[in-house]
């Protein structure tokens, strides 16, 4: 049996186990080989909000070897968090933050352990990790989580493992220097060594999905990226001496650009390809905002660095609509497509 392709249920509140259940019954060739962790209750209520259209059922494993056995229009199964019973939908929940904080785990240690070959985590909520307690708590998001899985696995300090958020569609790719922190966090997050470390990463990972180096292009931090200084000096004391030190190792890099044109630069349509491959940008808003706008529907999240493959959806939990059947699945769809791209 080829290896699988593990999907976390994310938190069991909000949107995550309804598009699982929608992906297996709209694409059911994308989700082929494809293993839901989670809470096998959890995936039954959200079989039932498809239940109209095309009944699915709910398959639960006790190994990932039992999945060739399963039969169509069923969804695998393996139990791997406690839930008493399926948490109402909408509200933050303790008790979902930790389900889905160990279904993560339990995933990312399969996969780093070589018995699967990807992972594609559904949303989680930030609250409801913390509201969890513990181990939980101690992470704002999927990202941190799992840098510090690979770095147990590897037997590193988890600052030896760096890694970077790169949100993705069909026409824009942007990598981000900071992630879960506040602006001012960020703003003091831009450092040279952080600068050029983004730039190495973007590089090799996605000059390895591309095939070639990649061309890359820099967002500047500040209106205008600095005008010169006359908004900020950031661009010319940290960002432009990272961009020389990358090109300096060979490295196809430019800017730093305005932010508010750089990304348009790099949009990738038809009738216009973009001059950049990728855009690095000096924090999260920053560079996720442009691709969102493009279309939540086809966006990827995609953590570089580390020792595996991840990727998720381009949304978060949509508590407003979650239980109410109106879920859309395609970005997780698209998600495990390009997870099955970067495995191979």
């Amino acid at each position: 049996m080829n290896k699988p392709f593990l999907i976390t249920m994310g938190d069991a509140a909000g949107i995550g186990p309804e598009i699982i259940a929608r992906a297996f019954r709209d694409a059911p060739a994308d989700m082929a080989a494809c293993v839901v962790v989670g809470d096998v209750a959890t995936l039954r209520r959200a079989c039932a909000l498809t239940a109209a259209s095309v009944p699915l059922a709910v398959a639960q494993l006790e190994t990932l070897a039992q999945l060739s056995s399963v039969p169509p229009r069923c969804i695998p199964v393996l139990q791997k968090c406690e839930l008493p019973a399926p948490v109402p939908y909408g509200l933050v929940s303790p008790l979902a933050g930790q389900a889905a904080a160990d279904c993560i785990v339990w995933a990312a240690r399969a996969v780093l352990a070589g018995e699967a070959a990807a992972l594609v985590t559904a949303p989680i909520h930030k609250e409801a990790l913390a509201a969890a307690g513990g181990w939980a708590a101690q992470f704002p998001g999927h990202t941190e989580m799992l840098q510090a899985e690979a770095a147990a696995f590897l037997g590193k300090p988890v600052q030896d493992v760096p890694v970077r958020m790169m949100l993705a569609n069909n026409e824009l790719k942007t990598v981000l220097v900071s992630i879960h922190m506040s602006l001012r966090q960020a703003i003091a997050a831009v450092t040279f060594d952080q600068v050029l470390q983004t730039l190495r990463i973007t590089h090799t990972a996605v000059g390895a999905s591309l095939g070639r180096p990649p061309r890359i292009g820099v967002a500047g931090l500040n209106p205008h990226a600095g005008e010169g200084g006359l908004f900020g000096s950031e661009e010319q004391t940290i960002i432009a001496p990272a961009i020389a030190a990358a090109r300096a190792e060979g490295l196809d890099v430019s800017g730093p650009f305005a932010p508010d044109t750089v990304f348009m630069r790099a949009r990738n349509t038809p009738d216009k390809p973009g001059e950049f491959d990728v855009v690095v940008a000096m924090y999260h808003d920053q560079g996720l905002i442009p691709v969102k706008y493009l279309g939540v529907e086809q966006g990827v999240n995609v953590t570089l660095g580390l020792p595996l493959v991840r990727t998720s959806p381009d949304h978060g939990t949509a508590f407003d609509i979650a239980g109410s059947g109106q879920a859309d699945p395609a970005s997780l769809i698209a998600a495990i497509r390009m997870a099955r791209q970067l495995a191979a």
